[in-house]
């Protein structure tokens, strides 16, 4: 009974507290910590679980094996035995053609079992809707894409050439698995029966072929089968999933992510600025409670029995509404942008919404549970003495606790430890800088005050009297708009960096296989057309195999390997030369060659070096075709790859791939009205491969579009724990402000005159803190820039104007509508008060 009996007295208080309105900061601001976390979390977890349940689907298999020869029977014997199933499949450039018409494409020969996850989509004719289909093509058909029908001008039923073998199109191919959204399998699809591959004469000894292997079954033959196939893989063979696919909004959608992630951080640091300044004034309020159950025998361990579960109930109220809000947002959040996921996805699961809630309590009590552990220390005395303070409570160890909870709670967020660390070191590192900064503008004040109007003098002489209680709003000030500031620089650069990925001019076709002979013939072409193109650059396919004398999977760590095998351990790299550095590159480490380099040097892409341990000095083993190459890395690149320009990850010096077989590529912006002219291009130079960019630009503009609106919907987030921040400073000064204007009205002092030095202290407390802000904003957004978004960063001088300006005018309107209360009481009512 006496443990219910508190509990019962502690749940009266809580309520009481919350009809007087005491609670209503903590609530908001641990509501805004809550909903901005949890709305990041709720989404990344439909994310995850939209892949997790579709990658197979997407990719057609669970994995896929592709080797540019067959693989050994024993292989595809080995998965058998083990329980998978297992499908083949071959793919080839080749061109389609129908009387004088031709049509590059990429052919898949398949057989009945293809595909093993996911489903084919065909229509009848063209520019009918697609609808499932369990069958395949029969020997002798061929099922091809609206493109490839469209620029050969026929319909279905008729027949087309695929090197020597006719085939009649019964089908448009419309839907089909595999297709990853990489720039370079989205030229149109021809699907053929494997067994019609002989009779088209196509695939000889040195032809450029992908034999792939599909494979699907449960989770634990899947990793048994691939831990027993990983060390035969030869050089080129290489294993995918649907995760490994390099989609071609990849890199906004990251950016987007870590965007959410900042603003979730911000939003929560924010928040526990708000909670801190709400339980200090809640605790200095329940002073004379905690005296008064003292002087009738309560203990300390009755005091904290009857607070703790207030706050306990407290935060596990406000963090359940708070993933409410956060679910609330996630949906809106998808629905601007679910057109960026080609389908759509699951719901999430609990698993956010139980972090939230632990997120809640973790902020609460990291920010409000050290000024609550003061009520025990409240002396009996304090009921007659009111200037009796609690001891100081010696919490740093909970402090230090909750903090390193808070980091780890917010790092599974963000999944970023750069980011959250920057922001954290960052708001830590400002908060030192204002609070030193602010104690020596508050001390410098006084040489100012005598030569300052009287409303001035009167808002300093308020300011010196409360130095601690003004630094430390002044740093919740300067937090808040810093806050707001980073989110605005970073919204506005990121939204220009979007846009700057899709200018009107950009390159909307690519064009391979050029062959040496015909490059000057081509340039000839787009001069005479007056098409714009970029340089023409050469094209040779090798295979890293060895850093150091020491082979690539060897000298890789298995963390880095993991991530580093798309790129450069399981498949063949694109290779070129080039005397100058090209547009879209820039040198991070080492130096470009001069105007007469020696052969053997090569640049490579700063992130294919930092995942393999690569830097400048380093000898790099590569094996192109038949050929062994030795290499020295003489410097490496930051690349923009969302140019659609022609970008590599590793340049060599000129004339280090001579006696290669190459070909050349580059891409072109051509307007609409003259895409007939690529009928002739082809014509002209039929081996050349055109691939069309148009819908790719399009689906970027869209992604742009969509992006912007939804960074617009989390800075609510942020301007909320602003908001939040602002209103509990105001609160946490409320009570002391109304004794000093009883006072200073029974002194008579006329309600202007308050009014006056409010706007004066305000005001000059907004500019102090905008101007650190300014410093704070500079050196978040730098680390930032460099460390997460990877965008190239340059000082904000506007910052510096605007921060201060915005500062002044938010913090003093903020102040002169919040202390409005103060000049309306009576002074006899306040004193009766106290």
């Amino acid at each position: 009974m006496r443990v219910l009996g508190k509990l019962r007295l502690a749940l009266r208080l809580l309520a009481r507290d919350w009809r007087a309105g005491e609670l209503r900061l903590f609530v908001t601001a641990i509501v805004v910590a809550v909903g901005a976390v949890t709305a990041v979390g709720f989404f990344n977890d439909r994310l995850d679980r939209g892949l997790t349940q579709r990658s197979a689907d997407l990719l057609g298999a669970d994995f896929v094996l592709s080797s540019p020869a067959p693989v050994a029977g024993e292989w595809i014997d080995t998965a058998v035995s083990m329980g998978l199933r297992t499908t083949g499949s071959l793919d080839f450039a080749s061109v389609v053609v129908r009387g004088d018409r031709l049509q590059l494409a990429s052919v898949r020969a398949v057989n009945d079992d293809y595909p093993l996850r996911g489903v084919l989509r065909t229509a009848l004719a063209l520019y009918q809707p697609g609808a499932l289909t369990t069958q395949r093509p029969k020997p002798g058909e061929a099922w091809a894409e609206a493109r490839v029908l469209q620029a050969l001008a026929i319909e279905s039923g008729r027949t087309v050439e695929i090197g020597s073998a006719s085939f009649t199109v019964t089908r448009v191919l419309t839907d089909e698995p595999g297709r990853l959204g990489n720039f370079f399998t989205l030229g149109p699809r021809v699907l053929i029966n494997l067994a019609d591959v002989p009779a088209t004469r196509v695939v000889q000894p040195g032809s450029r072929v992908t034999y792939s292997y599909a494979f699907a079954g449960i989770d634990t033959r899947l990793r048994a089968y691939r831990e027993w196939l990983q060390p035969r893989l030869g050089p080129s063979d290489q294993i995918t999933d649907a995760r490994q696919g390099n989609t071609t909004t990849a890199r906004t959608v990251e950016r987007i992510n870590s965007y959410f992630g900042l603003t979730s951080l911000l939003a929560v640091v924010l928040a526990g600025v708000a909670i801190a300044m709400g339980a200090r004034r809640y605790s200095l309020r329940h002073y004379d409670t905690s005296a008064m159950l003292r002087s009738m025998g309560a203990t300390q361990r009755d005091i904290l029995a009857l607070y703790l579960p207030q706050l306990f109930v407290l935060g596990l109220i406000a963090s359940a509404a708070g993933c409410g809000v956060g679910w609330i947002a996630q949906v809106a959040i998808y629905f601007v942008i679910k057109d960026l996921f080609p389908l759509p996805l699951p719901a999430p699961g609990m698993g956010p919404a139980l972090l939230g809630l632990a997120a809640g309590l973790v902020t609460l009590a990291g920010f409000a549970l050290v000024p609550i552990l003061r009520l025990r220390s409240v002396p009996p005395l304090r009921v007659l003495r009111r200037d009796l303070a609690p001891l100081p409570a010696a919490a740093w160890a909970v402090i230090a606790a909750a903090a390193a909870a808070l980091i780890v709670l917010l790092w599974y967020y963000t999944k970023n430890l750069t980011l959250t660390f920057a922001v954290l070191i960052g708001t830590a590192a400002g908060a030192a800088a204002l609070l030193a900064l602010v104690l020596g503008l508050l001390r410098l004040e006084r040489k100012f005050k005598s030569g300052a109007g009287s409303r001035w003098r009167q808002g300093f002489a308020r300011l010196q009297r409360r130095v601690h209680a003004a630094a430390g709003q002044i740093l919740a000030f300067g937090l808040t708009i810093m806050a707001m500031t980073v989110i605005a620089v970073t919204r506005t650069d990121l939204l220009a960096t979007w846009q700057a990925q899709v200018p009107a001019d950009a390159p909307n076709h690519f064009i391979f296989n050029v062959q040496p002979d015909d490059v000057l013939g081509v340039q000839r072409f787009f001069k005479d057309n007056g098409i714009a193109s970029q340089a023409l650059y050469p094209l040779v396919r090798g295979r890293l195999v060895e850093i150091n004398g020491v082979a690539v999977r060897e000298a890789v760590t298995k963390e880095e390997g993991a991530e580093a095998n798309n790129a450069a351990m399981q498949r063949d790299l694109n290779l070129t030369w080039a005397g100058e550095l090209p547009p879209d590159n820039t040198i991070s480490a080492g130096t470009w060659w001069n105007a007469s380099p020696p052969a053997g040097e090569v640049s490579v892409e700063e992130k294919l070096a930092r995942r393999l341990n690569i830097a400048p000095g380093d000898r790099l083993t590569l094996t192109i075709a038949t050929e062994t190459l030795h290499a020295r890395v003489a410097s490496l690149r930051r690349v923009q790859w969302e140019s659609f320009h022609p970008n590599f990850f590793m340049i060599f010096s000129p004339n280090s791939l001579n006696d290669l077989p190459t070909t050349y590529m580059t891409s072109f912006h051509i307007p609409l009205a003259q895409k007939s002219l690529l009928a002739d291009l082809v014509r002209k130079y039929p081996s050349v491969t055109v691939l069309e960019l148009d819908q790719v630009l399009s689906q970027i503009r869209a992604v742009v579009q969509q992006a912007s609106t939804a960074v617009e919907l989390v800075l609510l987030f942020v301007f909320a724990g602003g908001f939040t921040v602002l209103f509990a400073a105001l609160s946490a000064s409320m009570d002391e402000r109304f004794f000093e204007g009883a006072l200073l009205r029974t002194f008579g002092a006329s309600r202007w005159q308050l009014r006056r030095g409010h706007i004066a202290e305000f005001v000059t407390l907004g500019a102090v803190a905008g101007l650190l802000a300014a410093i704070g904003t500079e050196a978040v957004a730098y680390v930032l820039y460099a460390r997460v978004f990877e965008i190239a960063y340059t000082p904000k001088w506007w910052v510096w104007i605007a921060a201060p300006a915005v500062g002044a005018l938010l913090i003093g309107l903020a102040g002169f509508i919040g202390t409005r209360r103060v000049v309306a009481r009576s002074p006899l009512s306040v004193l009766r008060d106290i």
